[in-house]
């Protein structure tokens, strides 16, 4: 197949299961520093760095430029560092429906497979480490042919930690690649900052599933190439293309 040569998928909610566990992590996280935030406030927020995030809800409560803004940020961030790790460490985890049959097929095909995130390299080490994900992958964290997946790509390694809905984690992941056209890649996620960041990386599809944690009537609202209710259904739409 030529019309596609990667595709970049989103984690938690699109390949890695996710029943609202990391929002649990982010509130139990605001609430012993805090941070005022509830489901409403942080949902739209979902696929961000989550720095970012609690970057945005601090300044509602406090002056970017105060004394305390910095300390309040870090101090809720390495809080929240803390609770995530220790659930994706001991807790089960689980690809999403559909994940690996379609990694397969993709493979069978030989299209490249990516995936980037709103989390920061050591949980996302160890969720691929939980899943076998990691196999293969070199310091770089980029892998081979053979390998279940061929890049992992956080904000950790993109400058100042800007993750979504900037484009730049899908292009580090084309780069390290050599996939030299946009028109080539396509991106799935399951969130609103996700289809932004497959628009701002000019990429063939910016797709969205809809049992991540959005559904289609909150996804339907953004600029999107197609809502899935499955991973599965990602197969139809190659074949169309191609």
């Amino acid at each position: 197949m030529e019309q596609v040569q990667l595709v970049v998928f989103d984690m938690a909610g699109t390949t890695v299961k996710d029943n609202d566990e990391v929002l649990a992590c982010f509130l139990e996280a605001a609430k012993a520093t805090g941070l005022k935030a509830n489901q409403e406030m942080v949902n739209p927020m979902m696929g961000w760095s989550k720095k970012l995030v609690f970057e945005e809800l601090w300044k509602q409560q406090i002056e970017e430029n105060s004394d305390e803004y910095a300390r309040k940020v870090d101090g809720s961030f390495a809080k929240f560092k803390e609770v995530l790790e220790d659930y994706y460490r001991t807790q089960t985890v689980f690809p999403t429906q559909g994940c690996l049959s379609i990694f397969d097929w993709l493979k069978s095909q030989g299209i490249k497979i990516a995936l980037n995130t709103g989390f920061y390299r050591e949980v996302t080490n160890i969720i691929l480490a939980r899943l076998g994900w990691n196999e293969g992958l070199n310091e770089q964290y980029i892998g081979s042919n053979d390998s279940i997946i061929q890049a992992s790509i956080t904000p950790s390694e993109i400058y100042n930690n800007e993750g979504r809905p900037a484009p730049f984690m899908i292009q580090k992941a084309m780069y390290f690649l050599g996939v030299i056209d946009s028109k080539k890649v396509i991106y799935i996620g399951d969130t609103p900052s996700d289809l932004a960041s497959g628009k701002n990386a000019n990429c063939l599809l910016s797709l969205a599933v809809t049992n991540g944690n959005h559904n289609k009537e909150q996804l339907q609202k953004y600029e999107n190439d197609g809502l899935l209710d499955s991973l599965l259904h990602l197969k139809e739409i190659i074949e169309q293309l191609e």
